[in-house]
């Protein structure tokens, strides 16, 4: 009898500290955690206000003393080493400890965008990914680790989200982002380190959605919410609704740079694209606080948007438009890059099947310019410039160090026009690194344009494969 009392009095203490806990940690820092190497990386939770607190690191050993604030939260700067793993992270107060277990040292990127980013390596029903199953079969990797933050549109910046890391392994990876997939798992096998990867991504979102009032002032077009009402219609597009619900509650954890998939719910606003996309990328890193992190975005592929206005089509909706702004775009944003995806895109498809080209052109970008890995191409060929004489047009392109190709088929995208702004299909001859443009129809070329199209297929590319993107001459 007594040895039962003893029991009882052993389990009410047991239940007593867990409804008394004071620490609370946020889900970035759970089991399987991931944290950037080489830097002082952030760390924060909620506690009891004033409360002091003991953190310990197990790959030096050190303690790290920290005291919660007036409404409960703390933070703190974990200084992380070399590469490697397993550890440890204790997290004491008085009689309670939060042991964060099988954390690993290496590169951690942020994954955003909307529904071509969001698309999981099983696919969307109906809507395979080329080869995901097996990928997804193969996908065990202790070296990778993998987090997404769920769906969440609200008035208010979130301070935490449901959800916990996971290692790579075919149950987590069928439903993680298949382009960060790509992205992640060429970066860890060319760098040898663990990788971690944090996705926040929602289909159909607008760019406007993952930006705060503060972004966005400047912007007349962006209709800032205020009640739930103005929630309840697209969401995921209503301006700041996922800056709040998403991407608040991992601002501020260490990252190396992040990688961006989005534009398609944008195709009808082209013209402010560009500024709104300089706008969020030098916001973010500016709240961020570790710097211009590398920032690597996918053009959007060619698709056929016209469909989605049957009877009341504008030329403004050809989502060529919206490519420039993103090619654009590029030019402005400093340490940044642009994978080109003109070889990818299906007509009545928007969530094109194959992702690997777009994950994996995302990594060279990271490989060749944050990591300074050498030989191999990494940069689309781009327009430099036209010479016009006697009638034909000589077009030449940067980033063709190995020359371009067709790969011995007919180009047939490239339009001439002269003064009367009227554009005809030109012949076209390709050299080593430039293209050689005439037309019977334009005696005296002014412009030229390049599948600047809804949806085009890819007919010219580098040396390495790498597509021209879709371009114009003209600002007609």
């Amino acid at each position: 009898m007594k040895n039962f009392k003893k029991i009882i009095a052993l389990v009410m203490i047991i239940a007593s500290v867990q409804m008394n806990a004071k620490i609370k940690l946020p889900a970035l820092f759970s089991d399987n955690m991931m944290l950037q190497q080489q830097t002082n990386a952030p760390m924060w939770g909620w506690a009891d206000k004033n409360d002091k607190l003991t953190i310990t690191t197990s790959w030096d050993s050190k303690k790290y003393e920290v005291k919660a604030n007036g409404e409960g939260k703390w933070n703190l700067n974990l200084k992380t080493p070399i590469a490697g793993g397993p550890y440890t992270i204790e997290v004491k107060h008085e009689k309670e400890v939060i042991l964060v277990k099988n954390v690993l040292i290496g590169e951690v990127w942020l994954c955003s965008g909307q529904s071509n980013m969001e698309m999981p390596l099983k696919g969307f029903q109906g809507q395979p990914v080329k080869n995901g199953n097996e990928i997804i079969v193969r996908s065990t990797n202790a070296n990778i680790r993998l987090i997404t933050v769920p769906r969440a549109t609200v008035l208010e910046p979130k301070d935490d989200f449901e959800g916990k890391w996971e290692m790579a392994s075919p149950k987590s990876t069928s439903n993680f982002s298949a382009t960060a997939w790509y992205f992640g798992s060429l970066l860890q096998e060319v760098l040898k380190v663990p990788v971690g990867m944090i996705v926040v991504s929602y289909g159909g979102s607008s760019m406007e959605a993952w930006m705060n009032q503060e972004m966005l002032k400047d912007f007349e077009s962006a209709k800032i919410p205020t009640t739930k009402e103005e929630l309840a219609k697209d969401p995921n597009r209503v301006p700041t609704t996922l800056f709040n619900g998403m991407l608040s509650p991992v601002i501020g954890y260490g990252i190396k740079g992040c990688i961006w998939y989005q534009g398609e719910s944008n195709y009808e606003r082209a013209s402010e694209y560009s500024a709104l996309m300089q706008k969020m990328v030098g916001s973010w890193r500016g709240i961020w606080k570790q710097g211009d992190f590398p920032f690597y975005y996918a053009q959007i592929a060619p698709f056929n948007y016209a469909q989605f206005h049957p009877k009341d089509y504008l030329d403004k909706y050809n989502s060529a438009y919206l490519r420039e702004a993103q090619l654009k775009a590029s030019t402005h944003i400093p340490n940044s890059g642009m994978a080109v995806l003109m070889d990818v895109g299906e007509e009545n498809s928007i969530h094109p099947m194959d992702k690997e080209k777009g994950g994996n052109r995302l990594a060279f970008l990271a490989l060749a310019k944050t990591y300074g890995f050498e030989g191999f191409e990494f940069e689309s060929p781009e327009y430099k410039s036209m010479e016009i004489k006697d009638g034909s047009v000589t077009v030449s392109f940067d980033n063709v160090d190995n020359g371009i190709t067709a790969y011995e088929k007919e180009v047939t995208g490239f339009e001439i026009a002269g003064a009367d702004k009227v554009f005809y299909p030109a012949r076209t001859v390709v050299r080593r690194k430039s293209v050689v443009l005439t037309s019977d129809k334009v005696s005296k070329p002014v412009a030229i344009r390049y599948l600047f199209k809804d949806f085009a297929k890819a007919e010219l590319f580098s040396g390495g494969g790498l597509p021209v993107s879709s371009f114009r001459t003209d600002e007609w």
